[in-house]
């Protein structure tokens, strides 16, 4: 059976760029990893300028001292309210983490990213769990979800137990295997024509676990940096 023009066999599109995802995302991950003892500073502070990594965010009070941290920025040709509906569908059984699935679904992630708006996902509440895979994997808790507004808008998730009832950690405290916030800002810019989206991460964590988190450090910014432009490509071509 032939798909759409362009496309080929029904199938065929779907391997073509899961191998694109693979070979992609491999190599920028093999980058990261061998470059990331003297490039830590830059990846970190990827596409963020100074005000943006020194200025406060909501929920940096959950993890007050982190050991590890960054934060990260990208300019969309979009509105805030034409880049909330991508945010806040992300997930696994959601709308995925728009990054490269091939490499998430190597280690079992299930990850399925979607290309549209859906919505049955648009959703989203404190309390709610963003996860990055299937029962088991790492997930998040929603910790404060605020749509677009004059202002801007904030996603605000904090690491939870990945077994049920998936606790969280109480502000200030280090789980056994540690306390992470991701947290997500939309600022308007030109009278709200354009957004600009940033992006932080804060971890503490035993000092058992640092090498893990140094080890996945690296490997999560290539991961990040293709989701970051994976909204970004969404989010202004559903604008235009």
């Amino acid at each position: 059976m032939v798909g759409p023009v362009g496309v080929g066999p029904v199938g065929s599109g779907v391997v073509s760029r899961a191998a694109r995802e693979y070979v992609v995302g491999m190599t920028q991950v093999t980058i990261a990893v061998l470059t990331s003892p003297w490039r830590r500073d830059s990846y970190n502070r990827w596409g963020a300028v100074d005000s943006e990594v020194v200025a406060p965010m909501p929920g940096d009070d959950l993890v007050p001292t982190p050991r590890l941290g960054y934060t990260r920025a990208i300019m969309i040709d979009a509105p805030p309210s034409a880049v909330w509906p991508w945010l806040v569908q992300i997930g696994q059984g959601r709308g995925g983490l728009y990054s490269f699935d091939a490499l998430e679904n190597l280690v079992g992630c299930r990850i399925h990213s979607a290309d549209r708006i859906l919505p049955e996902h648009q959703a989203i509440a404190v309390g709610d769990l963003v996860r990055m895979g299937p029962e088991g994997y790492p997930c998040f808790a929603v910790i404060e979800a605020r749509p677009p507004s004059p202002e801007g808008a904030a996603l605000v998730l904090l690491g939870a137990d990945p077994k049920p009832p998936h606790a969280t950690p109480s502000p200030g405290e280090t789980a056994p295997a540690g306390a992470s916030t991701w947290q997500f800002v939309l600022r308007p810019l030109d009278d709200g024509a354009r957004t600009r989206l940033v992006v932080r991460q804060r971890l503490d964590y035993p000092d058992s676990m640092a090498w893990v988190w140094r080890l996945t450090e690296p490997i999560a910014f290539a991961m990040e940096r293709e989701m970051l432009r994976g909204i970004k490509r969404r989010a202004e071509a559903a604008a235009t």
